[in-house]
């Protein structure tokens, strides 16, 4: 098929190399414009823009893609097909019938739940044991449109954003595939969503802090979830600290409950925190400014003794 191909993080890296793996003819790809990161505040480029311009692929970065001269560019091309895989913008009517086949998106969850910008996250957020791929074709609204093709995956409980986003973004390359073929066999049925159970809105790093009044799952949940961004933290000494590894261990239950964010206990390979219920036992964090350590190698160089507040 001739594909132009809109994508923008990694999470659309794999499904563009399965797509030129599998001899499809990408004619150009659509991507967000560059943006200055670091401390330097260097342009940088997507990730996806990498990837095109490695392979001779043309790149188009327009700013808003409904606008009339992108638009007219994208007709040009002549595509059988736009494929999308977390673009980043929403795409007019007149875009998603542009191709002979529409418009077709890789989202990360098991459509209709976890619609939205961060479905990987909150799957594990929200303590949910199963979650997937789904290919859908494209109409006007968020992730709305009819689903042609879905795999399911299970959730372990280590799994952390960065491991299952790598897990997914695998997925989605071999669904891509898969579904591209039986399109032009005529074989893809389309089945209606029903409404969204919950909505994966966008992750912030405010969402980061952690609150030692809720439970210790959640909480460990959390630091799971937005790992690798935006990260959990709590605060230690006035500095932030990343917490990037724990465990939840059940409450003594004996003489009084300690106040939320209290260490309860330290042993040489980790320390233990309470929480609203239960406890959370550290083995892995960050101080501000400094390199991710193991709580044993943290407590050589800094204090944690037992009721010492974080947060």
């Amino acid at each position: 098929m001739k594909i132009v191909y809109m994508g923008t993080p990694d999470f659309a890296v794999a499904p563009l190399l399965a797509l030129l793996e599998a001899g499809h003819e990408v004619l150009a790809v659509v991507t967000q414009p560059d943006k200055q990161k670091g401390r330097g505040k260097e342009m940088q480029m997507p990730p996806v823009k990498e990837c095109a311009l490695a392979h001779g692929i043309p790149v188009l970065q327009p700013v808003k893609i409904r606008e009339k001269e992108s638009v007219e560019e994208l007709s040009g091309y002549k595509a059988d097909i736009f494929v999308v895989a977390a673009f980043g913008q929403l795409l007019s009517e007149e875009i998603l019938n542009m191709p002979k086949f529409g418009c077709i998106n890789i989202h990360a969850s098991l459509l209709p739940d976890y619609r939205g910008a961060a479905p990987i996250q909150w799957a594990i957020l929200n303590g949910e044991k199963k979650t997937g791929v789904t290919i859908q074709q494209m109409e006007k609204g968020l992730d709305c449109g009819d689903m042609l093709l879905k795999r399911e995956v299970p959730i372990s409980d280590r799994e952390t954003g960065g491991s299952l986003h790598d897990r997914l973004m695998e997925i989605g390359a071999e669904l891509i595939v898969e579904a591209l073929s039986l399109l032009e066999q005529g074989r893809l049925v389309p089945e209606k969503q029903g409404d969204c159970p919950f909505y994966a809105k966008r992750l912030t790093k405010a969402m980061g802090q952690i609150c030692w009044e809720q439970d210790a799952a959640s909480i460990e949940r959390l630091i799971r979830g937005l790992n690798p961004w935006p990260s959990a933290y709590t605060s230690y000494k006035g500095k932030t600290l990343k917490i990037w590894e724990a465990q939840v261990e059940p409450a003594a239950g004996d003489g009084e409950e300690p106040v939320p964010g209290t260490v309860i206990t330290v042993d040489k390979d980790s320390f233990t925190v309470a929480a609203g219920k239960d406890c959370l036992r550290i083995r892995s964090l960050q101080l501000e400014g400094k390199k991710r350590v193991t709580a044993r190698d943290f407590m050589l160089g800094y204090e944690v003794g037992c009721g010492m507040r974080l947060g």
